[in-house]
């Protein structure tokens, strides 16, 4: 009679291992199931959960079971700093860009006409003049995703210049200054740009990104304005100030440039840099156009090419937010009229430091703004740059 108990107690006991074996036997059912549904092969997460005999009802969810499908290989995005983007447009995809740029330069030139007796005495004329220089470029760039890696771009900008000019003759019986002022506004040189992502690139391995730009000569021709010249420029009996009486909008002069540039992931930084050649394409037949109507003639023209590289790091503060910062620079080569060096013509060397900051507002806008610092005198001393990128 004492065994009656025990008995009980150990029937009772079989009965739940059996409900505990076909619980389990479920479960692992409904695993295999959802396996052969997402058709991903089992993972450590799932072969633990067999092990330990989780229940049906905390089975991980469908995101969770399976290596997640790898997308296409793209550059990582980083604050934006220099006119190249480090990153293509998704395929199908459209961006629109409108921006804002404000550049700001100031120079002083001396010109001595005379000669000295002493050191600290000049006989003759003392030129002194200071230019300032305000430049605002609004343009609106569209860029559109072709391939996962290969997008096309067409930028078109509108330039407003203001020039002030302060001149002041000593020795010619007045110490007055003199102020020139002009301006001008027009369309710019429109653009037009394509790029390619040639490797897969990678944690810890450069994305490399070839590119093609082509900028036209829609923007108001340098040689067009009117120079405050009465009949020559150049050269001999020079008459005027050599001013333009309205600033140009445009460089006079198409041009193509190749560029490579290339990204480098390294968490929780990205380092980038490019390097560009633009080929200035010489203008033959061409006329200065002064007062009066007249035209000087300067036959054929060649603006100096133009080499540039760049280089950064980019920093990602959140999943919204990231800083970069970055240094460009660009050697202009001299500039040529009927093959030969024109007088004073020199090589130029500019270089400028960059700090950028970019905001996602949502998934499909982005503020992003740069400052630049010239860092050569014939640099701008300060460039402002916003833009806003839309995707669609």
């Amino acid at each position: 009679m004492a065994c009656g108990p025990a008995a009980a107690q150990q029937a009772q006991l079989i009965e739940q291992l059996k409900a505990m074996r076909q619980q389990l036997d479920q479960q692992r059912a409904r695993i295999d199931a959802l396996e052969r549904q997402l058709g991903a092969a089992p993972s450590p997460q799932l072969d633990d959960l067999r092990a330990k005999g989780t229940s049906a009802d905390a089975a991980p969810p469908p995101g969770a079971v399976g290596p997640a499908p790898q997308s296409a290989a793209r550059a990582p995005e980083v604050a934006p700093i220099f006119e190249s983007p480090g990153v293509l447009t998704p395929r199908g995809r459209v961006v629109f860009e409108p921006s804002i740029q404000y550049g700001y330069s100031s120079s002083n030139r001396v010109a001595l006409v005379g000669y000295t007796v002493i050191p600290a005495l000049l006989i003759g004329l003392l030129d002194v003049r200071e230019v300032k220089r305000n430049t605002t470029t609004a343009a609106v760039t569209l860029r559109y995703g072709v391939g996962n890696r290969f997008e096309v771009e067409a930028k078109v900008p509108y330039v407003y210049r203001t020039d002030s000019t302060v001149s002041r003759e000593i020795f010619t019986g007045t110490a007055a200054e003199r102020a020139f002022d002009t301006s001008g506004k027009a369309i710019g040189d429109v653009e037009a740009a394509a790029r390619v992502q040639l490797n897969a690139g990678g944690p810890d391995r450069a994305y490399v990104i070839g590119g093609l730009r082509y900028k036209s000569r829609t923007g108001r021709d340098p040689f067009e304005v009117v120079t405050d010249c009465q009949t020559r420029c150049v050269g001999q009996n020079v008459t005027g100030t050599g001013l333009p009486l309205t600033l140009p909008t445009g460089s006079g002069f198409r041009s193509l440039q190749p560029s490579l540039t290339w990204l480098l992931p390294s968490d929780p930084a990205v380092f980038f840099g490019s390097i560009s050649y633009t080929r200035n394409f010489q203008r033959r037949a061409v006329y200065r156009t002064v007062l009066a109507g007249q035209r000087e003639p300067l036959g054929d023209v060649k603006a100096g090419d133009v080499l540039g590289f760049n280089l950064g790091m980019g920093l990602a503060l959140n999943d919204k937010a990231s800083l970069s910062f970055g240094y460009d620079h660009s050697t202009v080569d001299r500039t040529r009229q009927n093959g030969q060096v024109i007088p004073g013509s020199v090589r130029v060397q500019l270089g400028t430091l960059l700090v950028g900051a970019s905001y996602r507002l949502d998934p499909h806008r982005t503020v992003n703004v740069s400052v630049g610092a010239g860092l050569t005198r014939d640099t701008p001393d300060v460039t402002l740059t916003v833009r806003m990128p839309f995707g669609f």
